[in-house]
């Protein structure tokens, strides 16, 4: 058995991500240019679920950087 933290959003800002293990339902090869990507369908137990290559579906956890946008548009920062 195979889990990836569910990288679903919680929030229409983007900042907040659910995070519960989601278990692989199904592994599989998705033909592209560069040759076979390792591919899944997965589910996590509130029931996000999503299909595309391993890669995709695996998200960085570390703090998330301001986009250039977001400080010019004169939004609050964290301090």
């Amino acid at each position: 058995m195979m889990f990836l933290d569910c990288p679903a959003y919680l929030d229409e800002h983007g900042a907040a991500r659910c995070g519960l293990p989601a278990e692989v339902e199904y592994r599989y090869g998705a033909q592209s240019t560069d040759g076979v990507l390792e591919s899944a369908k997965i589910r996590c137990p509130v029931g996000h679920w999503f299909s595309g290559t391993v890669e995709s579906l695996t998200w960085d956890k570390g703090p998330r950087v301001a986009s250039s946008r977001t400080k010019s548009a004169g939004l609050p920062r964290n301090a």
